[in-house]
């Protein structure tokens, strides 16, 4: 439920009626608005005295949240949620490209790539050090040793990195080297992950999982959000259909209906929906139009050697291209590279 404030009501009032939540057993989420501040409330509404509440100082109403994913709901918080990476917004005005190999293979290759992507205009580094694989005898990552590489890449390039944790046991090691820690499509509904990840206060990328509902994906987001994180960033990657010409199906629909049912920011991944490089661009363009906040591209310098989605891995060239092909589209919906 969502506790509304009167726009006088001051911060001594609102800390109090916080304090008599706690006591009610509830988790608080306060939200600071330019007139009124509302605070969610979270946990059994059967323990809430709402007299007890309605009568406190500085108390306008109190409103029920019907959505099941309550923290991340429009009916919490009606402005959309900008997730500030040091500096680099996502959900803002402008749109923000992620870029980088699929998974790091080595220093020199990985800081060739880092800069090229740069200067094409990304603002943010992917690459992944923990790989999962639906094959074990297929390349698992450098592990810490990638994690170092990125590292580096960061200090080269002074862009922000993103990348993947696959258990829980590595969520510190993770985020002690990464900006933006990943949760794959695999581990949407790996709820201890989420937690963990959510604990670290780090902001999460969270990708729909292969065959997820939009509902699923938003309560797992509730995960993170419940653990005290508000930095969340949601990732369309294409969803599991009977279709095949394709690696996965890319649902377009969900970002106009995402940005309905949330104020999350929902940015949108056509290597891996796509599967095959020459459809990435036309799958990010369409992304764009519909509404996305941002775009994770792979890119290679040599995808024929890739060792991991060399198929779907955009040339240095072609992403270069490729962000100067996003520019008006970008213009014609308000918003800027």
């Amino acid at each position: 439920m969502i506790i509304v404030m009167k726009p006088s009501a001051t911060k001594e009032q609102i800390c109090d009626v916080e304090k008599k939540l706690t006591e009610f057993g509830f988790k608080t989420h306060p939200i600071y608005g330019e007139v009124k501040t509302v605070i969610g409330a979270i946990g059994d509404k059967r323990l809430l005295n709402t007299q007890a509440i309605t009568s406190m100082p500085g108390v306008e109403s109190i409103v029920p949240i019907m959505k099941s994913y309550k923290l991340a709901s429009r009916e919490l918080k009606q402005t959309p949620t900008i997730v500030n990476v040091g500096g680099v917004e996502i959900g803002g005005e402008s749109i923000t490209i992620m870029a980088g190999p699929c998974a790091i293979e080595s220093e020199e290759s990985y800081m060739a790539v880092a800069f090229k992507v740069k200067q094409a205009g990304a603002k943010i580094l992917r690459g992944g050090a923990f790989k999962p694989r639906s094959s074990p005898y297929s390349f698992q990552g450098l592990e810490e040793k990638g994690l170092k590489i990125l590292a580096a890449a960061r200090e080269a390039t002074g862009l922000k990195i993103v990348t993947e944790v696959l258990d829980t046991r590595d969520v510190d090691l993770v985020s002690s080297y990464t900006d933006i820690i990943q949760i794959g499509a695999r581990n949407m509904q790996n709820y201890k992950l989420l937690q963990e990840a959510g604990m670290t206060g780090k902001p999460v990328l969270l990708k729909r999982g292969l065959a997820a509902t939009i509902e699923e994906w938003l309560m797992a987001a509730e995960y993170i959000l419940s653990a005290g994180n508000d930095n969340v960033i949601l990732c369309e990657r294409g969803i599991r259909t009977y279709e095949t010409a394709t690696r996965n199906t890319i649902d377009m629909s969900a970002i106009p209906v995402v940005k309905e049912l949330s104020h999350l920011p929902i940015i949108v991944d056509p290597s891996h929906a796509a599967g095959t490089w020459k459809y990435v661009p036309a799958l990010s363009k369409g992304a764009i139009a519909t509404g996305a906040d941002g775009l994770i591209i792979e890119v290679h310098s040599d995808p024929t050697c890739a060792l991991c989605d060399g198929p779907q891995s955009l040339t240095p060239a072609n992403f270069a291209q490729l962000m100067e092909d996003l520019k008006p589209i970008a213009q014609a919906v308000g918003r800027k590279l």
